[in-house]
């Protein structure tokens, strides 16, 4: 005679099929990979490219410090004087020969922050294969923008619209010395084909989201915030009902259609964003942003306790970052 299931075991049996019945009315979240791509993160790290002046002139100054900093020691640089008939960059010297070993690098970025020009950048084009050594070390001529300030896109990458923008987004949202009454300031030179780029939102009111595709920490990462660094409306009992909301909407039948939808729709955003900032100057970069109050110390100077940071119009609109 066969001893009958507890009650507990039977719920847990009946419980599984519950969780698959809820899930035959969803529609499916899968995309068609490769043809169809979730959007890429505003500062993803990818393939490097080496940028040029506005007026075709090559940032690369052959200081070899990018090589220097690299934990992977994938970077070989060497440096060259100038022609002094037909100089290659505006300094002294130039990069001469510049490879990377993509074997061996890891997309830290080290490279980026050590550059004095910001001529080493990263794109969002992070898929691309080998099938020898060979193609894995790019050389000068494949990493270096062609003429219109476009990367070179060789046969075994896959590039997507937007891959191009916003490269090292990151290193355009710090401040000197970490003032923040520096920050948002533009203090990096414009690239060929894309002009200025805006800076990327920090901590200060210096932000412009919708150009280069960020959000602010308290949209994101609310469950990881303190209750004192919440909104008033995402507080208390009115805060859980509203948590309680957005999860029931969430796992709605139609929840999945609206999100790709939702984020398809702010990624053309972002990108249609990206394209009206090409050709900007400084100046008009600078002008198009929100000019939060400065912070002030006790004894009311900006810049810090001491006031010996400066002020904002102290810093430079263009040249070297």
């Amino acid at each position: 005679m066969a001893i009958p299931d507890p009650p507990r075991q039977r719920q847990n049996f009946l419980g599984g099929f519950k969780l698959t019945l809820e899930h035959l009315g969803r529609l499916p979240v899968t995309r068609q990979y490769p043809e169809e791509k979730r959007p890429k993160q505003p500062r993803q790290h990818g393939r490097h490219v080496l940028n040029r002046y506005e007026d075709g002139m090559e940032k690369c100054i052959g200081c070899e410090l990018c090589a220097g900093v690299c934990p992977a020691d994938c970077i070989y640089v060497r440096g060259l004087d100038n022609p002094p008939d037909d100089p290659v960059s505006p300094g002294e010297r130039y990069g001469f020969i510049y490879e990377i070993n993509f074997l061996r690098c890891i997309h830290c970025d080290m490279c980026v922050e050590a550059c004095p020009t910001e001529a080493i950048t990263e794109s969002k084009m992070f898929e691309f294969s080998f099938t020898n050594r060979s193609d894995a070390i790019y050389t000068k001529d494949e990493l270096l923008v062609d003429d219109d300030g476009m990367p070179q896109k060789l046969p075994w990458e896959d590039w997507r619209e937007g891959d191009d923008l916003y490269t090292s987004g990151w290193m355009r949202a710090t401040s000197p010395s970490g003032s923040a009454a520096y920050e948002g300031q533009v203090q990096w030179s414009g690239d060929l084909g894309y002009g200025v780029r805006s800076p990327e939102g920090g901590q200060s009111g210096k932000r412009d989201d919708a150009t280069t595709g960020s959000k602010p920490l308290r949209d994101t990462l609310e469950r990881h915030l303190q209750t004192s660094d919440l909104p008033a409306a995402k507080r208390g009992p009115r805060g859980a009902i509203g948590r309680m909301m957005e999860k029931a909407e969430r796992f709605s039948p139609s929840a999945s259609r609206r999100h790709k939808a939702k984020s398809d729709a702010d990624y053309a955003e972002a990108l249609s964003a990206g394209n009206s900032d090409r050709g900007k100057t400084a100046r008009a970069v600078a002008d198009s942003l929100p000019t939060p109050t400065e912070p002030t110390d006790t004894a009311g100077t900006p810049g810090g306790a001491a006031g010996t940071a400066g002020t904002p119009d102290d810093a430079p609109d263009g040249g070297g970052r």
